[in-house]
């Protein structure tokens, strides 16, 4: 089979995991610009031109865990730490909702200070507030019930990447105190609570093969999130892997693609580290089949300490504040912005 028999097989049906290994493995320019055009297409046919805006708020750099590939592990003793107060995050969202924000995205390490109950009380005071809005939350690992207490609260969405789906894979990238297995339970207890789920891999991560890729999207596609985030691996000063090469910006660009073919209506950002490999990366994204971006609402003063990777953008266009370029550069493409909560459809 060729790799555009691949690529249209992958519209009606799913692949075997060597078809995948095969198409990730000898894709061409011409293999992801055919697989953009179906993949927008496809976007275009389910959400239109509307490109979903949300407004991210990176509310701690503290946490327990110790992944060997992220600048806030709780190992990097030059980590600048920090942790917004209840009233901050109310503050970033008051400023987002002047905007014209519809959705809130609270992301932070795994901080025990952001306890179920603390987490439930800002929630519910977001939604009190702003009844229109989507709250989103990304704050890692919790128990089945502390998810449940959060959806009860009135959190829409929740994002976890299970970064990969190989258990070899992921003993590789993580301290042998964490474990896939906990991960995959975590992203099937939020979809079976019914969240609007995010998960999604990094791409080009350290000791990744085509097949470790292949596994991915087999996960992805049983799992059916509603999100998938997918980005480049970008290596971090401070880690364990400071020395290792980062991800391929063409096959980011080539698997949003690919996900989006097999997994039409799925929410598919375009990441900030897409843009910060890039300066195209967001708009490029969006022609891949991307339909969601997420502009950073924290505080200026503690966004450079949210340093996953090296060289994390994170003002310019990467600011809310800086709608009007984002709507501009997206204008060029023939998109629009929208600030509406950008709902699944189903």
């Amino acid at each position: 089979m060729t790799n555009t028999e691949l690529i249209e097989k992958l519209r009606t049906q799913i692949l075997t995991k060597d078809e995948f290994i095969l198409l990730l493995s000898t894709y061409t320019k011409e293999d992801m610009d055919y697989a953009a055009k179906i993949a927008r297409k496809i976007c275009d046919g389910i959400y239109g031109k509307d490109i979903y805006l949300r407004g991210l708020i990176e509310v701690s750099s503290y946490c327990k865990n110790d992944c060997f590939y992220c600048g806030i592990r709780r190992s990097n003793k030059n980590a600048q730490r920090y942790r917004l107060t209840d009233d901050e995050i109310l503050e970033c969202c008051h400023e987002g909702y002047g905007i014209g924000f519809r959705t809130f995205v609270l992301q932070g390490g795994e901080d025990g200070q952001f306890t179920k109950e603390r987490v439930c009380s800002l929630v519910k005071e977001i939604k009190s507030r702003y009844p229109d809005c989507a709250v989103t939350l990304s704050l890692g690992e919790k128990p089945y019930d502390e998810y449940k207490a959060y959806k009860e609260a009135g959190t829409d969405r929740y994002l976890l990447r299970h970064e990969t789906a190989d258990e070899g894979h992921y003993s590789l990238l993580h301290p042998n105190f964490m474990s896939l297995t906990v991960r995959k339970q975590c992203l099937s207890d939020l979809i079976s609570l019914g969240f609007q789920t995010g998960a999604g891999m990094m791409v080009g991560s350290p000791y990744q093969t085509a097949e470790h890729l292949a596994l991915d999207m087999l996960y992805l596609y049983k799992l059916k999130p509603q999100m998938v985030g997918l980005g480049p691996f970008i290596p971090h000063r401070d880690t364990p892997f400071y020395a290792e090469p980062g991800g391929s910006f063409e096959l980011c660009i080539f698997l949003l693609s690919l996900v989006r073919i097999m997994l039409p209506n799925v929410l598919l950002p375009a990441t900030t580290a897409l843009g910060t490999i890039n300066p195209k990366g967001r708009e490029l994204g969006v022609l891949a089949g991307a339909n969601v971006i997420m502009p950073n609402l924290s505080p200026l003063s503690v966004r450079k300490k949210y340093m996953l990777y090296e060289g994390k953008i994170c003002t310019g266009d990467e600011s809310a504040q800086n709608v009007r370029s984002v709507q501009e550069k997206m204008k060029s493409i023939g998109y629009r912005i929208s600030f509406s909560r950008g709902d699944f459809i189903k």
